[in-house]
């Protein structure tokens, strides 16, 4: 007898991450029973953990697949050079978002999802210091081109994929969320960190330590492998 493999569910914020979209869009893809281009609507939820509804990701993926593409998709940056850097503001405006402090926001809230600044400038004073992040156009570029959510373009990078990462490891190494993304069975490290932000990730709110002396990594967040391992063992049950 042939035993029926249980779906994938997804939560909004999963696949929000994935998409290029917010929890909040997701939600109301979903409500307004919105169709794709091939005149299917959005599936229904086939789950609920607590109050978040669950959908099966397979098909909301392949809903996504045939979808009319939205307006950041079409959007394609003015020329400008390479090697230039923009700030915050101006990445947001570059990658065609009306919002000027939408690159503020995945940096600060979604932490993976977004390329970390080519450039970091300290400035202010001793007593009021700041930073000031900032990104070379091509690092603009290859993100668009192979960000959640987007189609491939001839000639786009393929999206890194996660690692494979031993279960069997020392209980007590220290992981990074990459790692972690890959052993609780997230499809990106965008998933993973978001998913992360929306509280659905409990025993993983905080950290087991910060990386050091890890060059760019530093300030970081690490987890043991016992306690990513223990945290994926409570999502199986939800």
């Amino acid at each position: 007898m042939t035993s029926r493999r249980e779906p994938r569910l997804a939560d909004a914020a999963e696949i929000a991450a994935e998409q290029g979209l917010t929890p909040a869009r997701i939600s109301g893809l979903y409500t307004e029973r919105a169709e794709n281009a091939a005149g299917v609507p959005f599936p229904e939820i086939a789950d609920m953990r607590g109050r978040a509804r669950l959908w099966d990701h397979a098909q909301v993926t392949e809903w996504f697949a045939h979808r009319t593409p939205a307006r950041l998709q079409e959007h394609t940056p003015p020329s400008r050079d390479p090697e230039e850097l923009l700030n915050a503001a101006d990445a947001s405006r570059f990658l065609g978002y009306k919002n000027s402090n939408q690159v503020t926001t995945f940096v600060r809230d979604h932490p993976g999802y977004f390329p970390d600044p080519d450039v970091v400038e300290e400035l202010g004073t001793a007593e009021n210091p700041y930073r000031r992040q900032l990104w070379r156009v091509q690092t603009l570029l290859d993100w668009m081109a192979t960000r959640p959510g987007r189609g491939r373009r001839a000639g786009a990078k393929a999206v890194r994929p996660l690692p494979d990462v031993p279960v069997d490891g020392d209980p007590d190494e220290l992981l990074g969320a990459t790692q972690a993304a890959a052993l609780l069975g997230y499809k990106s490290v965008g998933s993973f960190s978001s998913s992360l932000s929306q509280g659905n990730l409990p025993l993983l709110k905080t950290p087991d330590a910060l990386a050091e002396n890890a060059g760019r990594q530093n300030g970081r967040r690490r987890w043991t492998r016992r306690h990513i391992l223990e945290q994926a063992a409570q999502r199986s049950r939800k």
